[in-house]
């Protein structure tokens, strides 16, 4: 490993736009001090940020390492660590983190560290991995780069993380990856937590007019009044259910949400049922959130509108809190198939921009160029 020559280790992080950059810059504030402390030697480290799309045009590992390798030279970088929200994939495995010791090099991939406490996992794998590579090189210790002690806690902490298969002829020297029902929800919630699906709502501006005045309009329509004040819990929740669904259905087949993929290989239809699945949980909970403010507008909007008296004269039933809160359910049902028609009028590219990350929307937008490409010839 190269060192500058004031004594310092000089880490880059090297991160793709968006949120991976985000990431990046918060933990390069504390990252310094605890590197210190961890090597244990006097070592100084000085960490710096570069924001990126080092993912573009491909997902291939030894690409991306060869990349990495080649920026980090040009720049005379000691130590790159790069990050990414793509899920990686090797040998039929998601990949977590390749690492290059003869070369200084890290590539991690932020979806297979989860959805819960991401800053943390990604500061933590961050440190290892930079603290491995700071370390002797692979060639100067006894053994394979797997049989080196430091990196223990990585596996111990990400479990079920595991090393993974290396091929000769690539630039890393070692890897780790996630695999079976735990690694595959893991890499799931992950992807759902890169595409930040609470971004789904703001984005939305269209439908989301078109469900305000759907909701309006209903409030204050007395069929509605009386079709609330029939239902009862099971059938509220059946049309929840169901405008829910109509929505989240709408949105992914208007838009031209779902992964296709042409390949026939296990892994590419494992790949892309992966991708589908991740739609569908961005798109669910961004809907659900949609919903959820719905019915808390909608009841404020009856209990600022609603003349008691002329509610009981028509239902037949005196207005309390019990019928402001079956009639603000009902009504956020009939708005979310209200905002699923008005979600026609937004473009697919400002579906995608709110329900996808960049590097997501990048990866769909090169897809449907090669489809594009092969249909052509």
């Amino acid at each position: 490993m190269r060192m500058s020559s004031q004594g310092v280790t000089v880490v880059t992080i090297l991160a793709d736009p968006d949120a991976p950059t985000e990431i990046a810059q918060r933990m390069a504030r504390i990252l310094p001090a605890r590197l210190a402390d961890r090597s244990g030697r006097g070592r100084r480290f000085d960490v710096e940020v570069v924001s990126e799309p080092f993912t573009a045009g491909t997902e291939d590992l030894p690409t991306l390492m060869h990349r990495i390798m080649d920026r980090g030279s040009a720049q005379n970088w000691d130590i790159v660590v790069a990050l990414t929200d793509l899920p990686l994939h090797s040998h039929g495995r998601k990949l977590v983190v390749d690492l290059s010791h003869e070369h200084g090099l890290a590539l991690l991939s932020l979806p297979t560290l989860g959805g819960l406490r991401l800053q943390t996992r990604a500061r933590r794998a961050v440190e290892v991995a930079v603290l491995s590579l700071a370390g002797p090189r692979a060639s100067e210790v006894e053994g394979p780069p797997q049989s080196q002690p430091l990196l223990a806690p990585f596996v111990s902490r990400f479990a079920p993380i595991h090393p993974g298969q290396v091929g000769a002829e690539e630039t890393a020297d070692l890897r780790y990856v996630v695999s079976g029902p735990r690694g595959y929800l893991r890499v799931l919630l992950g992807m759902v937590r890169a595409n930040r699906p609470w971004r789904l709502v703001p984005g939305l501006s269209k439908a989301l007019a078109a469900a305000l005045a759907t909701g309006a309009v209903a409030t204050v329509n007395s069929t509605i009044w009386s079709l609330a004040q029939s239902l009862s819990a099971p059938r509220l929740v059946i049309a929840t259910v169901g405008s829910v669904a109509l929505m989240i259905g709408w949105l992914i087949v208007d838009a031209n949400l779902w992964h296709r993929t042409a390949e026939h290989s296990p892994e590419a239809r494992q790949r892309a049922r992966l991708y589908n699945v991740s739609t569908v949980m961005t798109v669910g909970i961004g809907v659900l959130v949609c919903y959820v403010g719905l019915i808390v507008i909608n009841l404020v909007w009856a209990l600022f509108i609603l003349n008691g008296h002329v509610f009981a004269s028509t239902t037949g039933t005196p207005l309390d809190a019990a019928e402001y809160w079956t009639l603000a359910w009902f009504v956020a049902s009939v708005a979310t198939v209200g905002g699923a028609l008005g979600s026609g009028l937004e473009s697919d590219e400002a579906i995608r921009a709110a329900a996808y990350s960049k590097r997501e929307q990048e990866r769909r937008r090169m897809l449907q160029d090669d489809d594009g490409d092969q249909l052509a010839t």
